[in-house]
């Protein structure tokens, strides 16, 4: 059967990380609790800096814009490097893997932290960032391997709940320590959270095995499946709307609502509560149906983007806007389990490319976004921005669903 003839129902496919015994439920649950440590440590290394541009410009001497710059280049080496680290490693064990990964994104933070100008702190951000997608996509793999069945979504939802729950406890430590002792701690903060998670992952982690004839030409086959390319053309663009409207929200706050600076980050809270509870359901949502799911969080992304030209006006209506805006990440562990499910034997590289798609959709969402509002558009076009992206993410699922059922009645008229 090829990758692309996959039945709609993939609730009790089998794991995808190979045929490994399941572990019992208390080391599943620690081992699982060990990779979104992990997550955790990413989503606060990602996102702190985002708070500090000002710190840091001052610091190296460059304008806000330029420090701005360390932001494209950690989300340029997640781009790339979740597809080549895949492929170079694919024969790795998985434990070994994701502490070695932890283990550079530790270095890469405590080496930023002693960057002494601007182009170095960027080609160390570009470094640092290379690890991030492949973590995710073999911890994935990881706690799906590991979860009972009809539950593989919940169990890569909790290894992604590290990353939102950073948004709501790590990226205020690390800020409130940027604010304290200098940005230069933020960096060494993470540092040492990335430690700590390949301590746990080492300690907590079954030594599972890669595939068997894992090898680099093996990964790049996933390449030559329609329905992968599929499943990424919905995160890079269906996704993005998130991105077109968070990325300005803080001038919309101020600019169009009229909140005062101090309160957006009550605003910026709700968002990611909005993401926690997203992630929350979406993945218990996709465990019951997979392709439901995928396709009813991209109608869910029209509706609360589109509402929020109309919402940005009121402070109490665009705060319960921005929750809902947040609970868009609920798509991520479907995507996740979607990639798994139609990447055949070539399984880290789908898992990783992942990361890779959603990277995309921040840049592109906050391009969009951007040249709406410098056309004059104003700070709430980019919700329409946003739907529009949601839009065209539905259409690309709904080639992806025509395509599979296509594909499923050739195999079974073939049989």
């Amino acid at each position: 059967m090829s990758g692309s003839a996959i039945p709609m129902q993939e609730d009790d496919a089998p794991a995808a990380a190979g045929s490994v015994p399941r572990a019992d439920g208390r080391r599943a649950a620690r081992a699982v609790l060990a990779l979104a440590v992990g997550g955790f440590g990413i989503g606060t290394g990602e996102f702190a800096i985002m708070g500090l541009l000002p710190d840091v410009a001052t610091d190296l001497r460059v304008t806000i814009p330029q420090a701005g710059h360390a932001i494209s280049a950690y989300a340029l080496g997640v781009v790339i490097g979740a597809p080549l680290l895949a492929v170079l490693t694919a024969g790795w064990g998985r434990r070994r893997l994701l502490v070695a990964l932890m283990a550079v994104f530790a270095l890469g933070n405590f080496a930023s932290a002693l960057a002494p100008g601007y182009l170095s702190l960027n080609g160390l951000r570009f470094l640092t960032g290379l690890p991030h997608g492949t973590y995710f996509g073999v911890a994935a793999l990881v706690a799906a391997s590991l979860a009972p069945p009809g539950r593989r979504a919940r169990a890569v939802g909790q290894v992604m709940l590290g990353l939102t729950v950073a948004t709501l406890i790590g990226v205020p430590i690390a800020a409130w320590l940027g604010q304290l002792l200098g940005w230069r701690a933020a960096f060494a903060f993470v540092g040492g959270i990335g430690l700590l998670s390949a301590a746990l992952v080492h300690r907590h982690v079954p030594d599972l095995p890669a595939q068997t004839g894992a090898s680099a030409l093996r990964e790049l086959g996933a390449l030559k499946r329609k329905q992968v390319w599929l499943t990424l053309g919905i995160g890079a663009i269906g996704f993005g709307g998130l991105f077109a409207v968070f990325s300005y929200i803080k001038p919309l706050l101020v600019e169009v609502t009229g909140v005062g600076e101090a309160w957006v980050p009550l605003f910026l809270a709700l968002f990611g509560l909005g993401m926690v509870m997203g992630n929350l359901v979406g993945a218990r949502l996709a465990d019951k149906s997979l392709m439901r799911t995928i396709g009813g969080l991209l109608l869910w992304s029209v509706l609360v983007l589109s509402a929020f030209y109309f919402t940005a006006h009121h402070a109490a209506a665009v705060a319960v806007n921005i929750f809902l805006v947040g609970t868009i990440v609920a798509i991520g562990p479907a995507l996740q389990i979607r990639l798994m499910d139609v990447a055949g034997d070539a399984q880290t590289l789908a898992a990783a490319l992942n990361h890779s798609a959603f990277n995309m959709a921040n840049a592109l969402g906050a391009w969009l976004g951007g040249l709406a509002i410098a056309a004059g558009f104003g700070w709430t076009s980019t919700g329409w921005v946003g739907t529009l992206l949601a839009l065209a993410g539905l259409g690309i699922f709904a080639v992806a669903l025509r395509s599979a059922r296509a594909d499923a009645r050739r195999t079974a008229s073939a049989g």
